[in-house]
């Protein structure tokens, strides 16, 4: 059958298309690479400056009042336990490339999936371009990241930022689709723009679902992270990937616990953001 065929040059085609780019769109692809990097290093930066102790402290009394006081503890014991094993730094690296990830997909993530819930005809592109991000293998993403952004901390972000907003923006379209046909019907008969029904009806009501995607999309860009240590993203990350290179089980197994903590903090804060939690009197309510 091969000899039959001639093979098309579908490789050759790939590679002539990222050349283009790269010659086409070389200063823009070096723009984004340097406001990317400045991000990351500015938010390593200035995590940093802050005492260790004192930033667990922090997490906690952000953990306190967003979620439980169990989770609260947590964060402070995993936090402090991180610091006393000594990747205080590393954790530093992969959260601000974790949360800068995230805000990026959340950013351009959320308006997508508005629009979507919005427009039937958008929906009828999205939804097979999320199918097709969703089961693309993780590794794959680096493939052109690196083309683009050469190896280091951006062509991370970058795989993170694509493997992680199909969460955001699936959860989002449906959240919006799962508000009340009632409740539309209504705010229409009273003569409300979309702009209105939106803003006071769909997202407000469409919160938690929302928050469970950007909860999602968190934890797949925090896998990603890991994976992207690969082409020299800095972090725990670097850590686990150097323990498995010169096989020193002890270290990786040190860095994969403190990897599991961070995962189990960033998890359970934003599980609860999307809920309100009141305290009187002490207790929670």
């Amino acid at each position: 059958m091969n000899e039959l065929l001639p093979r098309l040059p579908f490789a050759d085609w790939i590679d002539s298309g990222v050349d283009w780019l790269v010659s086409t769109f070389g200063s823009v692809l070096d723009g984004i690479a340097d406001v990317l990097g400045g991000v990351v290093e500015g938010a390593v930066t200035v995590l940093d400056m802050v005492p260790s102790i004192l930033l667990a402290i922090i997490f906690a009394l952000l953990a306190y009042f967003i979620s439980t006081r169990k989770i609260a503890l947590f964060t402070l014991v995993g936090l402090l336990f991180i610091d006393y094993l000594g990747y205080w730094y590393p954790m530093l690296q992969m959260l601000a490339l974790v949360l800068t990830s995230v805000f990026l997909a959340v950013v351009i993530g959320i308006p997508i999936g508005i629009w979507g819930s919005q427009k039937a005809s958008v929906r009828k592109v999205v939804n097979p371009l999320l199918d097709l991000m969703q089961t693309m293998p993780a590794f794959v993403y680096l493939i052109p990241a690196i083309f683009f952004f050469n190896i280091g901390v951006v062509p991370g972000v970058v795989a993170s930022v694509i493997f992680a907003m199909p969460p955001t923006i699936r959860l989002t379209m449906l959240g919006i689709e799962q508000v009340p046909k009632d409740l539309i019907e209504a705010t229409e008969a009273f003569g409300s723009t979309t702009g209105q029904r939106l803003l006071k009806i769909q997202i407000p009501l469409a919160k938690p679902t929302i928050m469970a995607g950007v909860n999602q999309s968190i934890m797949l860009a925090l896998s990603m992270v890991v994976i992207a240590s690969m082409v020299g993203a800095p972090g725990l990350g670097e850590e686990v990937y150097r323990s498995v290179t010169q096989l020193k089980t002890g270290v990786g197994v040190e860095t994969g616990v403190s990897i599991v903590i961070v995962a189990i903090i960033l998890d359970r804060i934003t599980q609860q953001a999307g809920t309100r939690k009141k305290k009187i009197g002490g207790k929670l309510s």
